[in-house]
């Protein structure tokens, strides 16, 4: 197989001749305010649910909902669930944080939370590839970028764990629906040869995947492999941004071009107006992935794609669950910001970890960055 780097110059090269721009152990100590940290054994995962709820198999318009024939609520109590990872420098997820070093913060009221899980579990994953004849043009750098992440991505979940594949170019398509056969999930990617449109709406295909996903139970995310680049979605950022928040499934974008885009600026293939656009790009892959609970990542060696895998890996299987009864009891759809923080309970004070040998260890907690309140049924 021929190898990214003669690729990416081979593409630099055939760029210039059309004159192409491109526009994250134990637990605690017996001291509470100090915590240590160290690699967590991995235990089997548990049987996948064959129930799942699945992405409808054709890409149709939803049919809208008769509030009409909708329960009403015969409950006043409401219970907001927070997925949690805590992870070091490394993005190593850190095992053992007891219930109470966490604290929960809606709209900067503290919340009282009712329990604290933590356990590896099967994933729901929608694969979300960008697919244009835009910058995915055949045996082009980018796309055997594209396809490496995307089978070598594949390659690394579970038996167990649920998977699908959709592709976008001016619209989304379901390649393959979520299954546990990986044969299907092949032949899926295999489709991914020639390019045909050459928009690429991320917009509407993000937000269309989520929707789908968000009655999805368990531990779900979409994987996104992107540019970033929007040309003509239906639907503007900031309405993204608010869908993307209300339907509650974590992206973990891989942006694409990293190492062609500097080949290409380093031999003045791309203006100023191009550059700010790949900026804008990155920095919105960067706000999805922050606002829903994921992470954003931007390889530039074939060789980083390990570790990113490892990292998602980590960040969905070993999560902390955290459930709580909110103190705003309005159901009045409005959207509630949540801030997760690990405090010592003596004194209300950041809580420090520490390594095995008792060294301070930075970390970062993920979480989702809010949740929109139900509305009243009546």
């Amino acid at each position: 197989m021929r190898s990214w780097i003669v690729c990416i110059l081979c593409a630099a090269a055939f760029l210039g001749l059309t004159g192409m721009s491109v526009g994250q152990q134990q637990g605690p100590l017996k001291d509470p305010s100090v915590t240590v940290a160290k690699p967590r054994k991995s235990d089997d995962a548990k049987d996948a649910d064959p129930d799942l709820p699945k992405i409808p198999s054709a890409y149709t318009k939803k049919d809208k909902v008769d509030v009409g024939n909708l329960p009403s609520f015969s409950t006043d109590v409401d219970m907001v669930t927070v997925d949690v990872a805590i992870v070091d420098n490394k993005g190593h997820f850190i095992p053992g944080i007891p219930k109470g070093n966490f604290r929960v913060l809606e709209d900067n009221v503290p919340q009282q939370i009712k329990g604290v899980n933590m356990g590896e579990a099967p994933l729901t994953v929608a694969m979300v590839i960008e697919f244009s004849n835009k910058f995915q043009r055949y045996w082009g750098p980018v796309w055997y970028q594209t396809l490496q992440l995307a089978w070598g991505f594949a390659s690394t979940l579970k038996p167990e764990d649920y998977v699908a594949v959709v592709a976008y170019d001016i619209k989304p398509e379901i390649l393959s629906d979520f299954t546990t056969d990986r044969s299907k999930t092949q032949e899926a990617l295999s489709r991914l040869q020639i390019a045909a449109w050459s928009e690429a709406n991320l917009f509407d295909a993000l937000t269309d995947t989520a929707d789908r996903m968000s009655a999805i139970e368990g531990r779900k995310a979409i994987v996104l492999l992107s540019t970033g680049i929007d040309t003509f979605s239906k639907i503007t950022f900031d309405v993204t941004r608010k869908k993307l928040q209300e339907a509650g499934v974590p992206i973990y974008a891989i942006g694409l071009m990293q190492t062609l885009r500097m080949l290409m600026d380093a031999r003045g293939g791309m203006g100023p107006i191009a550059n700010m656009d790949f900026l804008q790009a990155d920095n919105e892959l960067r706000t999805f992935a922050k606002e829903t609970g994921g992470q954003a990542y931007f390889p530039r060696f074939q060789g980083e794609s390990g570790q990113i895998f490892g990292d998602i890996h980590q960040a969905l299987r070993n999560q902390y669950v955290i459930t709580y009864a909110p103190s705003n009891k309005s159901h009045d759809g409005t959207f509630r910001k949540i801030k997760v923080e690990l405090v010592n309970p003596a004194n209300n004070e950041p809580l420090p970890v520490k390594d095995e040998k008792g060294k301070p260890v930075k970390y970062s907690i993920v979480a989702k960055a809010g949740y929109k309140a139900p509305r009243q049924v009546e």
